[in-house]
C-alpha cells in the first residue's frame, strides 16, 4: 500500500473523486451524444451554467467557465447558429449583451440530464444500500464546496 500524497487528505478522498469524476465525465459524454452529438462537453457546460442563472452576460459566463471572454463569444457565435442560445441587448445599455437558453437550448439540457439520471441511477443500484447514504452526504458536502447548485434549484426554471 503506498503512502498518500501530502496534499492529500485522510482517508484517499481526492484519489476516489478522480476515479468517480471519469466514471461521471463518461456518463456525461455518452448522455451528451446521445442527444445532441454535434454539441461539445464545454458548450454543454456553457448551456447548463446559462440553465442556472438565466440571461448573462458574455464576460459572467466566461467567468463561470473559467475562460476568455473571446472564447466565449466564439462559443457563443456557435450556439446561436445552432438555435441553442439567443443574444438580445440589455435593458438600460445597448452596448450590453445578454445570452440566454433559447427553448431548444433548454430542451437539449433537459434530455441530457435525462439521460444522465437514468444511466446513473443504473450505477447507483449496483452500490450496496449501506453504502449509498455516505455517498449522498460526501458528495452533496463536495459539490456545496465547489459552488455548485443541485439541480432541482435551476431545472424549475428559477433564475
Amino acid at each position: 500500500m503506498s503512502a498518500e500524497p501530502a496534499d492529500e487528505p485522510p482517508g484517499g478522498m481526492t484519489e476516489a473523486l478522480l476515479v468517480a469524476s471519469r466514471a461521471l465525465v463518461a456518463v456525461a459524454a455518452r448522455s451528451l451524444a446521445s442527444v445532441d452529438a454535434e454539441v461539445t462537453l464545454v458548450q454543454y457546460r456553457a448551456l447548463l451554467v446559462l440553465a442556472e442563472r438565466g440571461s448573462t452576460h458574455v464576460g459572467e459566463l466566461a467567468e463561470a467557465l473559467a475562460t476568455h471572454a473571446s472564447t466565449a463569444t466564439r462559443m457563443c457565435d456557435r450556439l446561436v447558429a445552432r438555435g441553442l442560445v439567443r443574444r438580445s441587448v440589455a435593458r438600460g445599455n445597448r452596448r450590453e449583451t445578454l445570452i440566454s437558453l433559447t427553448p431548444k437550448g433548454r430542451d437539449v439540457v433537459q434530455r441530457v440530464t435525462d439521460v444522465r439520471r437514468a444511466e446513473i441511477g443504473q450505477i447507483v443500484a449496483r452500490i450496496p444500500a449501506a453504502a449509498q447514504q455516505a455517498a449522498v452526504v460526501g458528495l452533496n458536502a463536495f459539490a456545496e464546496a465547489a459552488g455548485e447548485l443541485p439541480e432541482r434549484s435551476w431545472s424549475l426554471g428559477w433564475s
